[in-house]
């Protein structure tokens, strides 16, 4: 149970991802699915990788894990389903992805930090 809540944290700013992303392009729900789908499902793979190092998800090492496995695994999905992947878009979800995969777990840390003090 412990770890439903990092997983949904880290999924829930994927889709926070695709829709501001697709917010600029006109938003509706097929094109936020079609932007989200391929970073949801390498995040689901992250998570994998995670459960087999016995990690709890709120690190620092989980935080690179699923950062990179995210990006890396969502860019090679969307380019193998045929969808393009400028540089633009390329760089914009590299920051979105670290900032928010790394951000949420800086004040978890934080917030445990103060609770035990």
């Amino acid at each position: 149970m412990q770890r439903v809540v990092p997983i949904i944290l880290d999924l829930v700013a994927v889709v926070i991802f695709a829709i501001a992303g697709r917010a600029s392009h006109g938003l509706n729900p097929a094109g936020v699915l079609v932007t989200a789908w391929p970073f949801l499902v390498a995040c689901l793979v992250a998570w994998g990788a995670l459960f087999l190092l016995k990690d709890d998800g709120y690190g620092a090492r989980a935080a690179l894990v699923v950062w990179l496995v995210t990006l890396a695994g969502g860019m090679g999905l969307r380019l193998a389903s045929g969808d393009t992947a400028a540089p633009a878009f390329v760089i914009v979800a590299t920051l979105f992805l670290a900032a928010t995969f790394i951000g949420w777990r800086l004040i978890a840390w934080a917030l445990r930090r103060r609770s035990a003090a």
